[in-house]
């Protein structure tokens, strides 16, 4: 279970990546959050959002039309 759960369905590109960074920001080291969207762009978008940032993409899950996010702060 992740520490804290940021829930931007019906969000698009780039809001979810940027409420996302916003909220991390905020969160010590090692903790998780986790990100839910609708938008399908999110997949890659947060991929590469981690990937850049250094942060880390615990599990990515898509259920029905929503994805999930886990990202570990680590930087």
């Amino acid at each position: 279970m992740a520490d804290q759960v940021l829930d931007v369905k019906g969000l698009n590109c780039p809001l979810p990546i940027l409420k996302a960074k916003k909220l991390l920001n905020t969160m010590e080291q090692n903790k998780t959050l986790e990100v839910l969207a609708t938008d399908p762009g999110a997949v890659a978008d947060f991929e590469a959002f981690c990937r850049t940032t250094g942060n880390t993409l615990v599990e990515s899950r898509q259920d029905g039309d929503v994805y999930a996010f886990v990202i570990q702060r680590t930087a």
